[in-house]
């Protein structure tokens, strides 16, 4: 049985590739319509063209979550083309090369922050009211494993990560008495053709090797636990961050 009727609507952010693909074809499967948005149209229409294959039903959108107007327009648009929102997952990140703090470019730190940090406020800005005037519902907002730890020459990107979680909480004590639950998840390395074709075999058997599994995460396992976040099952769970990154937080 599928967890999400068809009147259920969904915005994934960043959904053209990698985890935000995968979130947008599982909801896509469990039922709900799906607004798939990403600054490259054609990757969203792509996997937009796989969902409706399928049997889904999806629309593709441009979004720069970088600007808050492009936000304002997704919510719009998801409500015009599918009538309501009710499932909203803030996926679109980036981050940039690695730098000391000393030395750190302070375009990328802006660019970063804008994306990472800005564009999910602008996002829940407008999905948290769509949502409780669409009847309720539920946010899964994409931080990561450094969320919770730090790792060196990355300022911008852990700390973006870090300071989402902190809006999650204050998005879920605003919200979740009127009927929209927040959450954050915490991908910890997760197995991509960037992450493979960026490291040498050495520096990706060192990799894995710092995670308790031996191995990195996969989209799907991601896009499980975002999928179990956004549905009735975890109708009491709201302001809190879940981790999925084999172990690698642990030690």
């Amino acid at each position: 049985m599928a967890r999400f009727d068809n009147n259920k609507v969904a915005i994934v952010t960043g959904g053209g590739s990698g985890i935000g693909a995968e979130i947008s074809r599982e909801l896509a499967a469990e039922g709900a319509s799906v607004v798939v948005t990403d600054i490259k149209l054609e990757a969203a229409q792509t996997v937009v063209d796989e969902i409706i294959a399928a049997g889904g039903t999806a629309a593709a959108f441009a979004q720069n979550t970088a600007k808050w107007e492009d936000s304002e327009a997704a919510v719009g648009f998801a409500q015009e083309t599918f009538g309501a929102l009710h499932l909203a997952v803030n996926n679109a990140g980036i981050g940039a090369a690695p730098q000391m703090i000393g030395d750190y470019d302070i375009a990328a730190w802006d660019r970063v922050r804008a994306v990472d940090l800005d564009g999910v406020f602008y996002g829940l800005k407008f999905q948290l009211p769509a949502i409780v005037a669409g009847g309720g519902g539920a946010v899964v907002n994409m931080a990561s494993v450094l969320g919770s730890v730090g790792i060196a020459q990355n300022a911008a990107y852990v700390t973006s990560k870090h300071a989402l979680i902190g809006l999650t909480k204050v998005a879920a004590l605003e919200y979740t008495a009127l009927g929209v639950r927040t959450n954050a998840v915490g991908p910890g390395f997760i197995d991509t053709p960037l992450v493979r074709s960026s490291l040498s075999p050495e520096a990706l058997t060192a990799l894995e090797g710092q995670h308790a599994s031996r191995r990195l995460g996969t989209d799907k396992e991601v896009a499980a636990l975002t999928l179990f976040l956004l549905s009735d099952a975890a109708s009491f769970i709201s302001g809190s961050y879940h981790l999925v990154d084999g172990g690698y937080s642990a030690q």
